[in-house]
């Protein structure tokens, strides 16, 4: 009975070790899963709040970056005289929550027209910066400003600067977790400076898209749009054939949407249909559009919108040409072309590997 005891604690023991071990593992792996992103949005106590709130934000952390000092303090930043921004590290699980879901969050704590700080708070450090961690994240920040420049949402130009990630130094204690330790200085702070008064005016009203995308208003768009333009994507119009901007467009490059620039069409796969209208075999990503049954005008037709800005595009048919034997006909007015020397800079630089193929 004695050894049957001492084999039943070995077992117990044993048992709870195994568990302790893949416990560990499991930690081990989440957090290898995690990446992080850095954001400059002014004063850090008011960026720290926004990004917790976040399902798969594991971490925030205050702190500077971006200055060519190799130590930064409050007292030595404050001063102007690093090139540090105050900053906040978020780290995430890209699994739960995206990189596009954070930039979000990141434009609508901010004015990212301000290239002289944020709201009472000015100078150099409060000025406002996307640091990329990874080619990904550059990408991904380009194009979201982008989208938001060409929202209509404000009148003036997103001035944002979007940079390499330089090291980061942790804040002073007494930083971390402001809002929370000191809960009435925080909230007199941020009423006061007038951050508050500009986030709940300028995106009181604004929905928040997938992908990071955020549909401007029917008035915004009738302000930023042409008739043209409005008349297709808005109300499902369609354009006069053979008098559009790209039905004979042959310069290489990729079509995206006019409303939110998400990319959709490619050169490559553009043909002469002979109807007048732009016509593709296929688009660059299916996941980039959805199709719709149209009855309109006394037929069925497949209808063919944007996912994010769900503007209407056009029509596909079954008539076309080899591999897909699909016709996409698409209204210029529903696209904006970005030539292939203009794809890098524009933050479509991840779409050049569709023109470095050969021709079949």
């Amino acid at each position: 009975m004695k050894y049957l005891g001492i084999i039943s604690l070995v077992m117990i023991f044993g048992a709870i070790s195994v568990i302790g071990v893949s416990y560990a593992t499991k930690q081990q792996e989440d957090t290898m899963k995690q990446q992080t992103a850095l954001f400059g949005g002014g004063c850090f106590w008011c960026m720290e709040p926004p990004f917790e709130q976040l399902e798969g934000v594991t971490d925030v952390v205050a702190g500077y970056t971006g200055g060519s000092a190799e130590d930064a303090t409050y007292e030595k930043v404050s001063r102007g005289k690093t090139g540090h921004y105050e900053a906040v590290r978020v780290t995430y699980d890209p699994e739960t929550v995206s990189y596009d879901t954070l930039l979000d969050t990141f434009w609508r704590q901010i004015d990212p027209t301000d290239d002289g700080g944020q709201f009472a708070d000015r100078g150099s450090h409060y000025k406002t910066a996307i640091f990329y961690t990874t080619e990904e994240q550059r990408l991904a920040a380009m194009r979201s400003k982008a989208a938001l420049d060409a929202s209509g949402i404000f009148e003036k130009p997103v001035v944002t600067d979007i940079v390499p990630a330089e090291p980061f130094y942790v804040a002073e204690e007494y930083h971390q977790n402001y809002y929370q330790k000191n809960v009435v200085h925080y909230s007199l702070y941020k009423e006061g400076s007038g951050r508050k008064g500009f986030i709940e005016r300028v995106w009181k009203d604004q929905p928040i898209a997938a992908g990071g995308f955020v549909k401007p208003s029917e008035q915004e768009l009738r302000q930023t749009l042409t008739d043209m333009q409005f008349k297709v994507t808005q109300k499902d119009g369609t354009e006069p054939p053979f008098n559009n901007e790209y039905w004979d467009n042959k310069q290489e490059g990729i079509y995206v949407d006019i409303v939110s620039g998400e990319p959709l069409f490619s050169s490559r796969d553009k043909f002469d249909s002979g109807t007048g209208w732009p016509s593709f075999t296929q688009p660059i990503e299916e996941s980039r559009i959805t199709e719709h049954v149209d009855r309109t005008l006394f037929m069925t037709r497949t209808e063919v919108r944007s996912k994010q800005a769900d503007s209407h595009l056009g029509h596909v048919f079954t008539d076309g040409p080899p591999p897909t034997n699909l016709r996409y006909c698409i209204n210029s007015a529903a696209l904006r072309f970005v030539p292939v020397d203009e794809m890098e800079a524009k933050g479509y630089g991840e779409y050049l590997e569709l023109f470095a193929k050969s021709e079949t």
